[in-house]
Formats: C-alpha cells, sequence, structure tokens
C-alpha cells in the first residue's frame, strides 16, 4: 500500500455517517410560532431541496431534551456561481456543477434560536459520511459496540445517547459531497467538489443557507470535525469569516491534522523531514505500554508520555538531525531507548536507521503473535493479513466497528426517520483524484506542496481574536497522533497571547475517541464546558 493510499486509507477510515430524521412535524422558526419557510432556499437545476420532520427526546447530561429533527438536502454550488443571473460567458467559464448535501438537524424544543448554540458536525475522509460523529458520538441514539475487540454480528443494539450533545446545543450532523445521501452532478463534477478548497467552498455555502433557511444567523455558532474534517474546519472557518462575514465562537477538533507532511504515513518517500517519526514516537510508546510491550517501570500512563516526548524533542530528534554522521555506539543508545518505549527489537529498529513510520509499527508491534495493531485505535488487534508483509495491510478497529455503524444506521434512517426508502447510502465518496493543492490566505493561487491549512486556522484566530479553538485527541491514535496536533498548534503563526483560545484535552482512546465509553463521557463534558464558556451567555 502506498503513501498516498494510504493518507486516504487512514484518514478516511476514521469518520463517516450521517443520519436522517423523518415525518410530519414542523420546527419552530427564532420566534418559536411561525413554521419554518421551506422555500427559503432555492432548488437547483439537477436536484431538489427535501426536508423530512419528526420529534423525539434524549437523556443527556443529567437532563431530559426534546427535541424536532430535519432530514434533508440542501443545494449548493461550486465556487463562482452566481445566484441572481448568468449570461453566456458565465456559463462557459462555470462548471455549473451542484450538490445536494444531506444534513440531519435536532433542534430542542422551545429554546430560542437567538440564544441556543449551534453546532455543526461532519467526518472526515476526505470524503467520508458523518456516520461515526451521528451514532457514535452526539446525536441522540448510538450503536453499542465493543470497546477494544471485534463487535459480533448483528443484531446490533441502539441506545439512549447520554453523551448527546443535545444538553448544550443543537445539532446538524452534514454529509460531503457525494457521500452518505449526498450526491453531485453536472459538468466537472468531481473537479468542483472534490478538493481542499473546493469541499471548503461547498461547507461554507451549505452553512450560509442552513442558518437562513433556520433563521440561525444570530445563534452562537460552533465546527465539529474529525480528522479530515479539522483540515476542513480550518479552511471553513477561515472563509467565512473573512470572505463571508460570519464569526463562530468557537472550532472544536477531534483527532487533528493540518500539515500533511508530519503525518507517520509514508514519511520516507520526503528524506530530510524526520518530524514525523519524532510526533509518532509518544503515540509508538503508548500502545506498546497498553499491550505490556514496553520495557519500563512507569505505570502511569500520563507520566510515561511527559518523558517520551522530552526524548522525542530532545535526543531523539538530535540523533535524527545528526543523520549520517552518527556513530554506531550512537545508534545502538538510540536504538535501545526506542526498543524500551516502544518493544520493538534493537535489530529491527537498527536496520531502519532508527526510522519507523506507523504501517511499520502497525505490523511489527505484535508480529510475534501473528497479530497486526490497528491503526484508528492502537488498543484493537487482528490477526495479520500476510506475515510476510512490510507494514499493516489492514485496520483491526476499522474492521472491529464498521458494520456495526453502517448497518445500525441503515436501518435507523429507514425504519425509524424515514427519510428516504429507496436511495442507496454511500459510507465514502470516490475521491481517487481529490485536490490536495491549496490556496493559503495571502497567497494567489494554489501552492504545489503538502497540504498545510496551519495559516488558515491562523488566519481566522488573527481575524477574530476571541475565536476559541479546542482540540481533542486520543493517545491510541496512529492516524493523526496527538502529539503531532499539539506541535501544530504551538506552532500556528499567531501573536503568542492568542495561544491562550486554545485548549487541549486528551484520551485513554484512539482516533474515534468515543469508541471508548469512558473517553465518550469525557469528550461530552469536556465539548459541553467548552461551549458553555464560549458561547457568550455566561458572565
Amino acid at each position: 500500500m502506498n503513501a498516498t493510499t494510504r493518507n486516504f486509507w487512514i484518514i478516511g477510515l476514521a469518520l463517516v455517517a450521517l443520519v436522517a430524521v423523518s415525518a410530519t412535524v414542523m420546527h419552530a422558526s427564532a420566534d418559536d410560532k411561525a413554521p419554518v419557510e421551506k422555500a427559503v432556499v432555492a432548488d437547483g437545476k439537477f436536484f431538489k431541496v427535501e426536508d423530512a420532520h419528526s420529534t423525539g427526546s434524549v437523556t443527556a447530561g443529567g437532563s431530559t431534551v426534546g427535541y424536532d429533527a430535519v432530514a434533508g438536502t440542501l443545494v449548493v454550488h461550486a465556487k463562482g456561481w452566481d445566484d441572481v443571473a448568468t449570461d453566456k460567458k458565465d456559463e462557459e467559464n462555470n462548471p455549473n456543477a451542484e450538490a445536494s448535501m444531506f444534513y440531519v438537524a435536532y433542534f430542542k424544543q422551545g429554546a430560542s434560536a437567538q440564544n441556543r448554540p449551534i453546532t455543526f458536525v461532519y467526518n472526515g475522509g476526505p470524503g467520508s459520511a458523518t456516520v461515526w460523529l451521528h451514532m457514535g458520538a452526539f446525536g441522540p441514539q448510538r450503536v453499542v459496540t465493543a470497546n477494544d475487540s471485534h463487535t459480533p454480528a448483528a443484531p446490533y443494539k441502539l441506545v439512549n445517547n447520554d453523551s448527546s450533545l443535545l444538553d448544550v446545543s443543537d445539532l446538524v450532523f452534514i454529509d460531503a459531497p457525494g457521500a452518505g445521501f449526498s450526491r453531485i452532478a453536472g459538468k466537472d463534477k468531481e473537479k468542483a467538489f472534490f478538493g481542499i478548497d473546493e469541499d471548503g467552498n461547498a461547507f461554507a455555502e451549505f452553512i450560509t443557507q442552513f442558518l437562513s433557511k433556520y433563521g440561525r444567523w444570530n445563534s452562537p455558532k460552533y465546527l465539529f470535525g474529525e480528522s479530515y474534517g479539522t483540515t476542513r474546519s480550518a479552511v471553513l472557518v477561515n472563509l467565512l469569516e473573512t470572505s463571508r462575514g460570519v464569526d463562530f465562537n468557537g472550532v472544536i477538533l477531534l483527532s487533528q491534522i493540518l500539515n500533511f507532511d508530519l503525518s507517520p504515513d509514508g514519511p520516507e518517500t520526503n528524506p530530510g523531514i524526520d518530524l514525523p517519526y519524532e510526533l509518532a514516537l509518544p503515540t509508538y510508546a503508548a500502545s506498546a505500554w497498553y499491550h505490556k510491550k514496553a520495557s519500563t517501570n512507569v505505570t502511569d500512563l500520563p507520566t510515561l508520555l511527559h518523558e517520551v516526548q522530552a526524548y522525542a524533542m530532545g535526543p531523539y530528534a538530535q540523533a535524527l538531525e545528526a543523520g549520517g554522521v552518527l556513530t554506531p555506539q550512537q545508534q545502538t543508545m538510540v536504538a535501545n531507548k526506542l526498543h524500551q518505549y516502544t518493544g520493538l527489537p534493537v535489530s529491527y529498529i537498527l536496520k531502519a536507521n532508527l526510522r519507523i513510520d506507523g504501517g511499520e509499527f502497525e505490523k511489527n508491534l505484535q508480529d510475534d503473535a501473528g497479530y497486526t495493531t490497528g491503526r484508528l485505535d492502537t488498543r484493537f488487534s487482528g490477526p495479520s493479513m500476510d506475515p510476510l508483509s512490510k507494514e499493516a495491510d489492514y485496520d483491526p478497529q476499522s474492521a472491529a466497528i464498521s458494520s456495526a455503524y453502517v448497518s445500525a444506521f441503515n436501518d435507523y434512517v429507514r425504519r425509524t426517520l424515514k427519510f428516504n426508502q429507496t436511495r442507496g447510502f454511500h459510507l465514502f465518496a470516490d475521491t481517487s483524484k481529490w485536490n490536495f493543492q491549496h490556496q493559503p490566505p495571502g497567497q494567489n493561487q494554489q501552492l504545489p506542496q503538502s497540504a498545510n491549512v496551519m495559516p488558515d486556522l491562523a488566519s481566522a484566530l488573527k481575524y477574530n481574536p476571541n475565536l476559541h479553538v479546542m482540540l481533542n485527541a486520543g493517545y491510541y491514535d496512529l492516524a493523526t497522533p496527538f502529539y503531532e496536533g499539539v506541535y501544530e498548534m504551538r506552532h500556528l503563526p499567531i501573536p503568542q497571547k492568542l495561544q491562550a483560545n486554545i485548549r487541549f484535552q486528551f484520551y485513554q482512546s484512539g482516533h474515534m475517541v468515543y469508541a471508548n465509553p469512558e473517553s465518550l463521557k469525557q469528550l461530552h463534558d469536556h465539548v459541553a464546558d467548552f461551549i458553555r464558556d464560549t458561547d457568550n451567555q455566561h458572565g
């Protein structure tokens, strides 16, 4: 599996989802009396706006919340589209592609839209549906899966989600163009929507339409993205603030990746850049500690990780920086230390020139037992597909829970929510030709380099100094290692004062933090506190 494929497989596998809602109840508008005017948003050339209404309740955060739900679609267009008129020249220059973007929105009954926060939630991929965050993290119902082992086959169990965020915010789960129940059509449709900048534009148009349709312009507003969804959030919040005049109260990031040069996937193709190995080492150590492979007397994981982080950015970084002038004795000294932290054989570490990427670690940590370690969550293990392979060739965590999420959601959306009984559900859009080139703020073109949206988040923080950012990360995540996210945040090109706008929360879980029930509760509590602290309604 090459580095490019791995990047899609990894980041993509980490989130996907979408949920829907149905039936017959109209949601109240901002004044909580008049029904919403459905015609606020126009149909497109290829697609029609849809919505289905229903009601429900959830017990979350210690209180019972009654909600109105809408499962529907909005029609969005490619960048450059003019909703007033198009002349012949415009039609020749614009691709005229459009997307029908599916969403499920939950609104607390009886709440004033002006005072009630609203959070836009999406998974990553790129090109993933938002089924994981919907059915595993914050929707009113969640599917029950095994904590760190393969979940048995159907029937799967849906339960009240005690950790739904509906106790503090209305929620809008959004499927990316081409994923879930979202669709794309028109000339050059993939080119119009499958790219960092193109995707950001589509989500910006969706959100501004949604604010108009449901009268939420004056609500406290939040973005919540996971995995590639964090990449999207950096682009999206800057786009909304600087070009559409929409300030957000907060951006909540889960399993962050902003600079793709820091990924532990395929760093050998970029020699001279050793940071990915250094930033992944704390996750290697956490994983070896969990599987009792580490040779250390430290019994407390946070203490161990503090020690490993200091070593990774100190002696280990210096050794890698020395390159070919490192003496054999120094190489052996470093290899012995890495063996202590990672459990990998000293001979293997030396053969790897002290540089082990994510796929190699996953394949070799439990290789003596014929098992591959999970990528999205290294607590998971599964039999190796090919015992002689160099790297892991599948992800045991994804294999362990995907069927539960997809099956439970398809049954829930069709049987309970009745959005559309015949439309197919696409877990992922075919984004094999995704455009990873990006035009950062202040540049006049997309840059021919690895994707890096750190400048976008920095621009948004400087443009709106009241914007708050929250990074959530799992210690056992090898798709987007937690210390990589810390490094990115600490190296944003912002005044030091604005670092105070960023808060960090870490969990003894993986990429999908909520796969661990205890971490799910912690995630809810931390995010709920973040929203209460930043909604400008307290204190």
